[in-house]
């Protein structure tokens, strides 16, 4: 069985999503939505990455259950920044650009978790089926936060 593997690459993938909404709350702080809704969706991707971890040694994968969520200085500079330019132009497009990115990644994220619910219905384990049932809809909910926020945002970023 494969399904191991397609833990770890789920595992990976959670973790990037999470540092993805979290840049994005923290870049976008002035939009105090952003920063706050962007905590709470990244904080599920983290509990998803700890229920992984939790399963993936039943499939001889050893997963960290706690990954860094380490912000590089240059993510602090933004993060001034940001504070400072409130909603610009500039920043409007940069935050359709960042919101792209977060839609994009709960989109394969969703398309993991699809694949696992799949194999543990072939494989009828219970545990690995109710953790992809519950935590499916909450990474679709990421993915439909993200575009709507672009579908919000791109008109005044790209016409106005």
């Amino acid at each position: 069985m494969k399904i191991g593997m397609v833990l770890r690459d789920l595992h990976h993938d959670e973790v990037e999503l999470a540092r993805a909404l979290l840049r994005l709350a923290d870049k976008h702080r002035a939009d105090h939505e952003f920063f706050h809704l962007g905590h709470d969706l990244a904080a599920w991707s983290r509990r998803h990455v700890r229920d992984l971890a939790a399963i993936a040694a039943r499939f001889d994968e050893q997963l960290d259950p706690e990954p860094a969520d380490s912000v590089p200085v240059v993510d602090s500079a933004r993060r001034w920044l940001s504070e400072r330019s409130g909603r610009s132009a500039e920043v409007e497009l940069v935050m359709v650009r960042d919101l792209r990115e977060v839609y994009l990644r709960a989109s394969s994220v969703l398309t993991d978790w699809e694949m696992i619910g799949q194999a543990a219905q072939a494989i009828v384990d219970e545990e690995l089926l109710e953790l992809a049932e519950k935590c499916q809809p909450e990474t679709k909910r990421q993915a439909t936060w993200a575009n709507s926020k672009i579908k919000e945002s791109s008109t005044q970023a790209l016409v106005v």
